[in-house]
């Protein structure tokens, strides 16, 4: 019985909060730079300490790179918004219409919408489990854990917390390895050239990750194996997004693209498995920028094959991940 005075407590519902690494609100160097400053100032993002790098940051880099990036954004920005943002509501959209009785969300770690935002809403909405999922395949500190941080920091401030499960990581999960074969081998039967080469681009990540025992780069190699034994046929794995002076992890994708006509490959593909929406970091630096660099280096025909998304393939494999996480706590199929 809820007290007089008192708005009544919701129905008690399931929960879903899907979670992607963030946008700026607006492809403008103004939005570009409050993104970059949020997202840079992550201590799992940057490990340097910030007594050192807070200086850089705003002195150097918050100066320069917005103008850039944001030149970048406008290239690939869509009329809702940056297409992850666009992606990632339509991913959890259909979830949504696939489970009656769920609650599906979304948000973004860095920029809107908000982690805690979305958790709070939910709450209020009378979800009292929610299952916090970052969608990154592969687990990384600067992603998986720094998204799942950001959902414990807001649940730290409630008095009546919802029960929460998260996400693990799907890198070598037989439903996503059977999506990505399924979703490469119909963009290839779509183009009208057959590649000699297929490039698996992951996001990069400092070499130092690696050393420090972070498992990322292995999940990387162990999805790209996979991938291409379901392919029957060798993939190039390489590493993207390189910022910075330190060492980052090897080979370099556009080394590797670069790299690829003088070795006699005069056609490529690159499938970027690690991400599982298309984004910034894949509809501009390697669908674009990937482009230019190979036909600058001679070569001759090149595709950029899109990410997992909201087809068919990807919201079958989400369904069947998420629902596999919420067992015990609703039937779904």
């Amino acid at each position: 019985m809820t007290p007089a005075g008192h708005p009544p407590i919701p129905a008690r519902k399931v929960g879903v909060l899907l979670v992607n690494l963030g946008t700026p609100d607006a492809p403008t160097p103004g939005a570009v730079r409050r993104y970059l400053a949020e997202f840079l100032s992550d201590r799992r993002v940057v490990e340097i300490p910030p007594l050192v790098w807070q200086p850089i940051l705003r002195g150097v880099i918050l100066r320069t790179r917005p103008k850039k990036s944001a030149h970048a954004y406008q290239q690939v920005w869509t009329d809702k918004g940056s297409p992850l943002a666009a992606i990632t509501a339509r991913q959890a959209k259909a979830l949504e219409a696939a489970w009656p009785g769920v609650q599906v969300d979304w948000a973004m770690r860095y920029g809107n919408p908000a982690i805690g935002d979305r958790l709070a809403a939910m709450k209020d909405a009378g979800c009292e489990r929610i299952l916090i999922a970052p969608l990154y395949p592969q687990y990384c500190g600067a992603t998986t854990a720094t998204a799942n941080d950001a959902a414990f920091a807001a649940l730290a401030k409630m008095r009546w917390q919802p029960a929460v499960r998260t996400l693990a990581p799907y890198h070598d999960d037989a439903a996503y390895i059977a999506a990505l074969k399924t979703s490469v081998e119909l963009q290839l039967a779509a183009l009208d050239f057959e590649p000699e080469a297929i490039v698996a681009s992951f996001h990069g990540m400092p070499q130092r990750t690696l050393d420090l025992g972070d498992p990322y780069h292995c999940h990387c190699v162990k999805t790209a194996r996979l991938l291409g034994e379901a392919l029957d046929r060798d993939l190039t794995i390489a590493f993207q997004s390189r910022f910075g002076r330190a060492k980052w992890l090897d080979p370099a994708t556009d080394t590797v693209l670069a790299g690829l006509p003088d070795k006699g490959v005069k056609t490529v593909a690159v499938v970027a498995p690690g991400f599982s929406a298309d984004c910034l970091e894949t509809l501009e630096e390697l669908a674009i920028r990937g482009r230019a660099t190979f036909e600058a280096a001679g070569g001759e025909r090149f595709a950029y094959l899109d990410c997992l998304n909201d087809s068919e393939p990807g919201l079958l494999m989400l369904r069947s991940i998420v629902a596999r996480e919420l067992a015990g706590w609703t039937e779904l199929a």
